[in-house]
Order: structure tokens, then C-alpha cells, then sequence
């Protein structure tokens, strides 16, 4: 199984890293204007020659997580429609710019260019600048969605392989209900005046 992530991003830096070492088969695709030279991506390359443009990871890809920033996002949207995603699992860890109405746009985006292809959201609760916002490597757990029943128990084995708990939250249409906690982590700590990072956890009795 060969495992790509899309976005250069640091939660994709992270979670590639952390297959990586658990030995999967990771390609990254990256945007046009992505700087390689960054010090740890320049040494990731080095090391695995594993990075490439978007549409190039996604045709070597089985399983596909999308990790980009919001500016790339559209760029990616492109590379998913010039790519035939038969057979691939899509994996949505983005969260679009917060509005009121709880609308997932980056996922409903995703969802309407892959209609017929499992679909899922996870990770998302990390962020992009993971693992910045959790310097004290405090969360253990994400939490994924999605509808297809045989491809959601390997997504849980996915996110269970590197490490965190996987919660599951029910069908497709919780995503928004995901992308909402997250944006609520980020209202509390824009209005904290100290630089602190707040995250949820899930608590079972």
C-alpha cells in the first residue's frame, strides 16, 4: 500500500514522517510553488525521494490524505479532477476558513469532484501547523467520519498505526461537526491573551 499526502504543510511533514518510520510507502505531493529547501523537507527528500506535484502523488497513490493550506486547496481540487481516482480512499484533514453556517466546504469540494470514491475526514483536528500547536505532544487522538463501512476500518487501522486513538464520529456528514471543534479550539485561543493553544479531548466513563 503506498500512502500520499498532499501539502506542504507541517501536518503533512509530521504525518508522513510518522508512516515513514512505520514503514509504509509515503509519496508527497506538493504545489507548484513549494520551497524544498526548507531544512526538513530538504533532508526528508534527501532521504526518501518521495516528493512530487500533486496530480504525481495521487496516481501513486492507493490512499490519499489531504493536508494543504487553504491557498493550495484549489490547486489540489484540480489535480483530483485530472486524476482517475478509481480504487483510492480519500482522506480530508483540512479545515476551511471558519464561517458561522458550519459549512465544509473543502470536504463538500472533495465530495462532489470523488462522488463514487470513499471519502473521509481525519486529522483535521491537528491543524495544518501541527505539531506546533502541541508542543507538549498532548493529543493522542483524532477523530474520523465517513460512510463507507469495509474502507472506514482500514482508515481506523491507518490513524491506530502511527500512534493515536481513533475516534470514530459517526457518518459523512459529521464532518462539519469535526471542522467545528476545531475552529472552537481557535476562537478560545484568540481570545486568551497569553500564547497558549487549547484542544479538546475526549473523556469515556
Amino acid at each position: 500500500m503506498k500512502l500520499g499526502i498532499l501539502g506542504g504543510t507541517s501536518l503533512a511533514y509530521t504525518l508522513g514522517k510518522k508512516y515513514l518510520e512505520a514503514g509504509l510507502l509515503v509519496v508527497f505531493g506538493v504545489s507548484n510553488d513549494f520551497d524544498g529547501e526548507a531544512n526538513d523537507w530538504k533532508m526528508l527528500n534527501r532521504l526518501y525521494n518521495r516528493i512530487c506535484p500533486f496530480e504525481s502523488a495521487l496516481i501513486q497513490s492507493e490512499i490519499v490524505l489531504i493536508c494543504c493550506y487553504n491557498e493550495n486547496f484549489e490547486e489540489v481540487c484540480r489535480a483530483l479532477q485530472n486524476v482517475d481516482l478509481g480504487g483510492k480512499i480519500i482522506i480530508d484533514c483540512t479545515n476551511a476558513a471558519y464561517n458561522q453556517q458550519l459549512a465544509n466546504a473543502n470536504t463538500a469540494k472533495i465530495l462532489k469532484i470523488a462522488p463514487n470514491i470513499p471519502v473521509f475526514k481525519a486529522f483535521n483536528n491537528l491543524g495544518v501547523d501541527y505539531p506546533e500547536s502541541d508542543l507538549m505532544g498532548i493529543i493522542k487522538e483524532t477523530y474520523y467520519c465517513g460512510d463507507s463501512i469495509p474502507e472506514k476500518n482500514r482508515v481506523k487501522r491507518l490513524i491506530e498505526l502511527i500512534g493515536y486513538r481513533a475516534v470514530d464520529a459517526g457518518k459523512m456528514h459529521n464532518a462539519q461537526l469535526l471542522e467545528a471543534f476545531y475552529h472552537l479550539s481557535k476562537e478560545i485561543c484568540s481570545n486568551k491573551k497569553e500564547q497558549s493553544n487549547y484542544h479538546f479531548k475526549l473523556i469515556t466513563f
